[in-house]
């Protein structure tokens, strides 16, 4: 065991927007934090991508930025873990360490038609017993494929060893370790099982979806758990072992500490990520969730996790501010929601790329019901709060019908935890309290957890459970008729949001 007092663990978060840097201290108590955004490029509808080489450089820019707010040299870390946005794609090449196209984020939408002609007669199901996931632009191996079929010479360079695929954590580990100079090309299970290509009962990539996909074996990392040392650091934080890499929203269930069966947290960030806790074995779902990796520690049985993914929550706030300019700040929606009672019978379904759990419909985009002359802009804030809601209240009921576990109490992270009145309102749409830590950064926790775990900063789970802390608690108050009713009536509007896009895209 590590001397405690002089113990500091730092984590990379690398976001969809931003990338942040944050050193711990052993209580798990936040020392420094630095942050910087990336651009979001947008070559044509549909179409995200994010420079890769612009990320690894802010990156480098806020581990150098954390560790000087701490006062820390690299060398007083005890070990450094990676959190990440996830499916987000990236090829390069090993010898120059250049990516060889822009990644393709997870949002993007370019591969919704190559997703239709894999699934063949099969549909949307058709590898969801070996990987649990359903086809959908969502994922990583369609854009790995489309990616290999669009770069001129790409395929056969990948095929002769030359290119390395990777989510955002392989291309991070390859960087920190060396790039080019011995940089270890390695994912976690939890990154790895939100490809479409690893087996999810294996832990190994699954040959006939790589043939499926026709995706070389050349190209992908080597499958490691969630928490031992990759490799050690280079350069600025050389020296450090890197010990941790966890899908975003698997480092916050490791962060909100909900290591038993049963336990569930929700992430509300530019969508929402509601994770519920099954145990060492996978839970098929027959109603829209998604089968995928919780963590695994070293060499201990992997644990596995229901997944609901809400394309659009606190990104609708940032669409009532930017688009609609109804507000000047995500703040004020609170005000201006309160101000009423109800949602004066307006609903909002953003489904402004189609809907994911529990429907996975590509075909879907937003709408506003319910409109009357009575309906102000007091109401439609409340009901884009409400949105939140309801599509996790949707989430919830499908966990229960796949796994028969009811939660108890959800614990919540994420920015849009800030806002009180949508807090209230979780807790009465759901029956059951709703939880903040103390911690609010709990996907930064969770991968430093993750690596002081591997490198003997904590000895085991108990211990970090120990360290979680309640910050506040919002208790059930709406009453059922009243609760039952408004499900209903979103149910409906969600209902009018299917069908919208026609089968040449428009």
């Amino acid at each position: 065991m590590t001397d405690t007092a002089d113990t500091y663990v730092a984590a990379i978060d690398q976001g969809t927007t931003s990338s942040r840097c944050i050193v711990f201290d052993h209580s798990g108590a936040i020392v420094a934090v630095d942050q910087r955004e990336h651009r979001q490029i947008f070559p044509k509808p549909g179409w995200v991508e994010h420079d890769a080489t612009e990320i690894w450089s802010k990156v480098q820019a806020v581990v150098a930025g954390a560790l000087a707010r701490a006062g820390l040299h690299a060398g007083r870390l005890s070990a450094l873990g990676i959190t990440n946005q996830r499916e987000t794609t990236v090829l390069w090449d090993r010898a120059t360490g250049k990516p060889v196209h822009n990644a393709i984020v997870w949002q993007d939408t370019r591969t919704a038609a190559l997703c239709g002609e894999l699934g063949g007669a099969d549909g949307q199901d058709r590898f969801r017993e070996r990987t649990g996931l359903p086809l959908a632009s969502y994922f990583s191996g369609p854009k790995v494929a489309w990616l290999l079929d669009q770069v001129p010479g790409l395929r056969r360079r990948a095929e002769r060893g030359e290119i390395a695929f990777g989510t955002i954590d392989s291309w991070l580990i390859w960087n920190l370790t060396g790039g080019p100079d011995g940089g270890r090309h390695v994912t976690d299970v939890t990154n790895a099982g939100r490809t479409m290509l690893m087996n999810l009962d294996t832990l190994q990539w699954d040959p006939s979806v790589l043939s499926a996909m026709n995706v070389p074996e050349a190209v992908l990392p080597e499958i490691r758990s969630s928490a031992e040392v990759y490799g050690t650091a280079v350069g600025q934080l050389s020296g450090v072992p890197v010990a941790s890499a966890l899908g975003d929203q698997q480092a916050a269930v490791f962060g909100q500490a909900c290591y038993d069966v049963g336990t569930a947290k929700n992430t509300y960030g530019t969508g929402s990520f509601l994770l519920l806790n099954t145990g060492n074995r996978p839970v098929p779902s027959k109603n829209g969730l998604l089968t995928t990796m919780g963590y695994k520690i070293g060499g201990e049985p992997p644990v596995y996790c229901l997944e609901g993914s809400i394309a659009i929550t606190g990104a609708l706030v940032q669409w009532f501010r930017d688009q609609l300019g109804i507000i000047r700040s995500a703040d004020e929606i609170e005000t201006l929601a309160a101000s009423v009672d109800d949602n004066g019978g307006a609903y909002v379904v953003p489904a402004f790329s189609g809907l994911y759990a529990p429907y996975w419909r590509s075909d879907a985009r937003g709408v506003v019901t319910g409109l009357t002359r009575y309906v102000t802009k007091a109401h439609l804030a409340r009901a884009v709060l409400e949105a939140t809601s309801w599509q996790t209240r949707e989430v919830v009921d499908a966990m229960y019908q796949d796994s028969g576990v009811r939660i108890t109490a959800l614990k919540v992270d994420g920015g849009m935890t800030r806002n009180n009145l949508l807090m209230q309102h979780q807790a009465d749409v759901l029956g059951v309290p709703v939880i903040r830590p103390r911690v609010p950064e709990t996907t930064c926790l969770g991968a430093a957890y993750a690596a002081g775990l591997a490198t003997g900063v904590w000895n085991d789970l108990d211990e970090l459970r120990s360290h979680w802390r309640k910050d506040a608690e919002w208790t059930p108050a709406m009453e059922a008729p009243v609760r039952d009713r408004e499900y209903r009536n979103w149910r409906r509007a969600v209902e009018k949001s299917f069908g919208w896009l026609e089968e040449d895209g428009v």
